[in-house]
C-alpha cells in the first residue's frame, strides 16, 4: 500500500465514490484493512500511525479510546456499506493491524470482525488475520480469535536477540515470539507469520542467522523479512545523529539478505514477493497480495489508506479527529484521488515486478522496454519468463529491485 500520497481532492461529507470506480468491480477481490491505533510503548524505528495514550479526546469533546474504538470502527464498516451502496461482493480478506491491534480485548477484534460479516458477508474462504505483539496475547485470548474467526495471524518477532531489540526498543523477551507460534497453532490457527527486521545498528551475520534459525525453528509457515529503514523523526534516527548507535550500509543489507534467502530456501520457504517467504502458495498473505496486484481494499481507521477502482482515499490520522468526524455522521477521509491510466500502469509495475511472477512486457513503454534488455544483460532479469513475455527479478534482481523498477517504468 503506498505511504506517501499528495494531498489530492476533498472527500465528500457521505463518502460517495465516483461512478467508475464500481465499473467492474464484480470482477475484483474485496479486502478490509483495519487499524487500531494504540501501542503501548512506541518502538524507537516506528513512523507509523500510532499513539501510546489509551484515551485521545476529538472535537467537541469525543473520545477515541480503547474502550470505545470497536464501536468506531464499526461506524466506518457501516459507512463502507452505504458507499459501495449494490456492490454483492464478499469480503476475500481481512487484516487487522496497527499499532498493537490486540492491545484491544480478543472479544473487540472479533465484533470488528462481525460487523464486517453482517455489513458485506465473509467469503467462505476468507482470510481473515491480525498483527500480535507476542507480549499482549496468551492461549485464551488466541483461542478467543480463532473462536471469532481469525484464521491467520503475524507476530512480530524481529530478532532473536536481546540487544538488537533493546536497539529497536522492542519490549518483548527473546523466545517470546516462538512460544507464539506453538500456542497459535494449539488454538487452531493454519497459518502463521514471523516478522523479522535486519540491518539494526550492532546487528552482526551471527546474530541474524540465529533469528532465522529461531524463526525457522518455530514452524511458521510464512516469514516476512525487511531491511529496517530509518526514519527522519524516530527515536532511532536521533540516536544515530548523535552519534550513539551506528548505521549500516547498502551492502550490509544485502549480505542480510542473501543470507535470509539461502536460509530461507534450505528450510523449503520459497519467496513469493521481495521480502515475503512462504512454505506453500496457501501460506501466501493473500491480503498484502491485493495491494500488491491493485484490486480493491477499503482501509478502516484513522491515517487508513483505501483504493476501490482507481479512487484511492486516505483518512484523517488523529484518533480524535477521526471518532469526531464518525460522530457527526461525516466520512473521516482526508483526501482522494482519482487514479489515471497511466498512473495505475506505472503502480503495477512499481508493485507487480517485486512479485514471483513479475510483469507483462507489454506494460513497459519503449524506454522501459530497453532498460529491461539491459537489465537481462546485466543478470537482472531471469532469461526463461523474459522469453514468454514477463520481467522477473533474479536473486541479484532483487537486491537491486527498486533501481530496476525505475528504469522500467520509463
Amino acid at each position: 500500500m503506498p505511504s506517501a500520497l499528495p494531498d489530492g481532492e476533498p472527500v465528500p461529507d457521505d463518502g460517495t465514490l465516483p461512478a467508475s470506480a464500481l465499473t467492474g468491480a464484480a470482477d475484483r477481490p474485496l479486502g478490509f484493512y483495519l487499524h487500531v491505533p494504540y501501542c503501548a510503548t512506541r518502538c524507537g524505528y516506528c513512523d507509523f500511525n500510532t499513539y501510546t495514550a489509551t484515551e485521545l479526546r476529538g472535537t467537541g469533546g469525543v473520545l477515541a479510546s480503547r474502550d470505545n474504538y470497536a464501536d468506531t470502527l464499526t461506524d466506518e464498516i457501516r459507512l463502507a456499506r452505504k458507499v459501495l451502496g449494490d456492490d454483492t461482493r464478499e469480503v476475500r480478506t481481512v487484516f487487522v493491524g496497527g499499532g498493537t491491534p490486540t492491545l484491544l480485548g480478543a472479544s473487540d477484534l472479533v465484533r470488528m470482525l462481525g460487523a464486517i460479516r453482517d455489513e458485506f458477508g465473509l467469503a467462505a474462504d476468507a482470510e481473515v488475520t491480525t498483527e500480535a505483539n507476542p507480549e499482549s496475547v496468551d492461549p485464551a485470548y488466541l483461542a478467543a480469535l480463532r473462536a471469532g474467526g481469525f484464521n491467520r495471524i503475524s507476530f512480530g518477532m524481529q530478532s532473536a536477540r536481546q540487544h538488537v531489540l533493546k536497539v529497536l526498543d522492542r519490549t518483548h523477551t527473546p523466545g517470546r515470539p516462538e512460544a507464539c507460534v506453538a500456542e497459535a497453532r494449539a488454538a487452531g490457527f493454519e497459518h502463521v507469520n514471523l516478522d523479522l527486521i535486519y540491518g539494526t545498528p550492532g546487528e552482526s551475520d551471527d546474530d541474524w542467522r540465529a533469528s532465522l534459525d529461531a524463526a525457522l525453528g518455530a514452524g511458521p509457515d510464512h516469514v516476512s523479512a525487511y531491511a529496517l529503514i530509518v526514519e527522519e523523526g524516530t527515536q532511532l534516527a536521533r540516536r544515530i545523529r548523535r552519534g550513539e548507535v551506528p548505521m549500516t550500509d547498502d551492502d550490509v543489507h544485502a549480505d542480510r539478505y542473501l543470507i535470509a534467502d539461502e536460509v530461507m530456501s534450505a528450510a523449503g520457504y520459497d519467496w513469493y514477493e521481495v521480502s515475503n517467504w512462504a512454505t506453500s502458495p496457501a501460506a501466501r498473505c493473500l491480503h498484502n497480495e491485493l495491494y500488491w496486484r491493485g484490486a480493491d481494499w477499503w482501509g478502516a481507521g484513522p491515517g487508513a489508506h483505501s483504493h476501490v477502482g482507481g479512487v484511492r482515499w486516505w483518512n484523517v490520522k488523529h484518533p480524535g479527529a477521526y471518532a469526531a468526524a464518525l460522530a457527526a455522521g461525516r466520512s473521516p477521509g482526508a483526501g482522494r484521488e482519482l487514479l489515471s491510466e497511466e498512473d495505475r500502469r506505472v503502480e503495477r509495475i512499481l508493485l507487480e515486478l517485486r512479485l514471483r511472477d513479475g510483469v507483462p512486457l507489454s506494460l513497459l513503454r519503449p524506454a522501459g522496454l530497453e532498460a529491461s534488455r539491459r537489465a537481462l544483460s546485466e543478470g537482472l532479469l531471469d532469461r526463461t519468463p523474459y522469453d514468454g513475455g514477463r520481467a522477473v527479478l533474479t536473486l541479484r534482481g532483487r537486491l537491486l529491485a527498486d533501481a530496476v523498477v525505475r528504469d522500467l517504468v520509463d
